[in-house]
Order: C-alpha cells, then sequence, then structure tokens
C-alpha cells in the first residue's frame, strides 16, 4: 500500500480512531489497556466497548495508520491471546495533522462570541 504524501487525507478522524491514535502515541497497548487509557485521557467522558475498539484497530490496521506487535512485554506473566498495537510513522503524522486541525478549528471558532453569552462549560 502507497502511502498517502499528505496526513490530511485521513481528515477528519473518527472520534474513537483519534482516542485510539492518541493512546497508542504513549507507547504500545493491549485491547483493555487501550479501552482503559482512553477513559482516563477523557476524564472518563468516553468509554469505548469491545465492539466499538476492535471495529477500530480493524480499520487503522487496514489503512496502516496501527500495525500488531509481534513483542510481548513478558512472555511468562501475559496471556498468548493478548494482542499488542503499536502507532505505524504515518499514524503519528495522521494524529498530529488531526490535532492539529483541531486546534485551529477551536482557535477560530465562535466559541469565543458564545462564551459571554453562555458563560463556561
Amino acid at each position: 500500500m502507497q502511502e498517502p504524501s499528505d496526513p490530511r487525507e485521513f481528515l477528519p478522524l473518527p472520534s474513537a480512531s483519534f482516542h485510539v491514535l492518541l493512546v497508542l502515541a504513549e507507547g504500545e497497548k493491549h485491547g483493555y489497556g487501550i479501552m482503559r487509557e482512553v477513559e482516563d485521557i477523557s476524564d472518563g467522558t468516553v468509554r469505548m466497548g469491545p465492539g466499538t475498539l476492535y471495529g477500530t484497530l480493524k480499520k487503522l490496521l487496514e489503512i496502516g495508520l496501527v500495525e500488531e506487535s509481534g513483542e510481548r512485554p513478558d512472555p511468562q506473566m501475559d496471556d498468548q491471546r493478548r494482542r499488542y498495537y503499536r502507532i505505524t510513522g504515518l499514524g503519528e503524522r495522521v494524529a498530529a495533522a488531526e490535532v492539529h486541525r483541531l486546534s485551529t478549528m477551536i482557535e477560530r471558532s465562535t466559541l469565543r462570541r458564545l462564551t459571554p453569552r453562555f458563560g463556561p462549560a
């Protein structure tokens, strides 16, 4: 598969994909670890169930943003059925492009105009 030259071709990312990429940017994780970390980085506002997680991972694997890791932290202490995932270089560039897109959108948004009317959240 030929990598697109511009990671913005993948944008906007679905929320679940963005959360998974953010978690994997911190290092390799297995499925349950990804679910816990997504909940943690979102302060509990995002809870990803197994169906959403594994559907998202399947899609991210297909498009080359994540890959399955053949390594295990400690095979003696780990369940052999667990699969570990890591972000690819392309995945890192796509996640960074999404962060930039969202940051720009927030900076330019009408929130500045809405804040005086509605107050902070």
